[in-house]
């Protein structure tokens, strides 16, 4: 399928199926997110020998990092969305829709990142593992994969923006999700918002990995600025009911964007006052 887009911010044609092989549709998100894992644990590479680190154990941890932020992001969004899938708690793993097609959507990028840090965390104290020195890796490739897999988001339509008259909008097809939430209206692209500054916090944490004051440093600048991006993007980005808090329209992500920040500043603090180096 080819991507058309017209004049004015009005894109014509999506990219949600890039190809078929045979009836089997090749789509654009799946893609994508096939490109960060691999992709992020190539980068891995460049941070191990930057950092001094065992490539082979930082593989592992990368690998068992993005298997878990898959599971963390899926389960965070069913619990999000539990009325969706109470009568039928198979669709929560079942790769086929009503629809007839195939692949399981609905996902909570937060979710997938405390379970993946938790669990990571736990496995590389199991190990005896430097894991600051590990989780300042791994972080780098995590920004990258950002900036490459809501590329996919944008190009399905999904996690999209609210309706703005900026000259940043966008008008998304109506075979869209975007397309059927808002039709004909332009809306905010946030998934560009936020691959932009995926890319952005690649090149800014992979400097601070050369230059890092002591181990953990990266680990904890990821989540203050992850956390002050999201908050703030969250005003621009639409969602449905289930994710709204409450307090004049807070959402659960900006609630978890706050415990990121006091996570990745005490961080911060503590670790900036034991000495350099020390991968404890």
């Amino acid at each position: 399928m080819i991507c058309l887009a017209g004049p004015k911010g009005v894109i014509r044609k999506m990219c949600q199926e890039l190809f078929h092989i045979g009836s089997f549709p090749i789509r654009a998100w799946g893609v994508a997110l096939t490109l960060s894992f691999f992709i992020g644990l190539w980068l891995l590479k460049y941070e191990a020998r930057a950092l001094r680190l065992d490539y082979d154990k930082l593989f592992n941890l990368g690998f068992l990092a993005s298997f878990l932020g898959i599971i963390g992001a899926r389960l965070a969004f069913v619990a999000f969305h539990w009325s969706d899938f109470a009568s039928d708690p198979l669709k929560i793993i079942n790769p086929f829709g009503a629809n007839g097609q195939f692949g399981i959507a609905g996902m909570n990028l937060y979710g997938g990142i405390i379970l993946a840090v938790i669990v990571g965390l736990w496995y590389m104290h199991r190990r005896k593992m430097a894991m600051f020195d590990y989780a300042d890796a791994i972080v780098v490739a995590l920004a990258f994969g950002k900036f490459i897999a809501r590329i996919g988001c944008f190009l399905n339509g999904c996690c999209f923006g609210k309706p703005t008259d900026s000259f940043l909008g966008v008008v998304f097809p109506a075979d869209s999700p975007a397309g059927w939430a808002f039709p004909e209206t332009a809306i905010h692209p946030t998934q560009l918002y936020a691959s932009g500054f995926g890319l952005l916090l690649f090149f800014i944490l992979r400097g601070v990995n050369r230059r890092r004051s002591f181990s953990g440093q990266t680990f904890a600048l990821y989540f203050m600025f992850e956390a002050v991006f999201r908050f703030f993007l969250e005003f621009v980005r639409d969602y449905e009911p289930e994710m709204i808090f409450g307090l004049g329209g807070i959402t659960w992500n900006q609630i978890i964007a706050v415990a990121f920040f006091i996570f990745g500043a005490s961080l911060y603090l503590l670790r900036n006052r034991r000495a350099p180096g020390t991968g404890i």
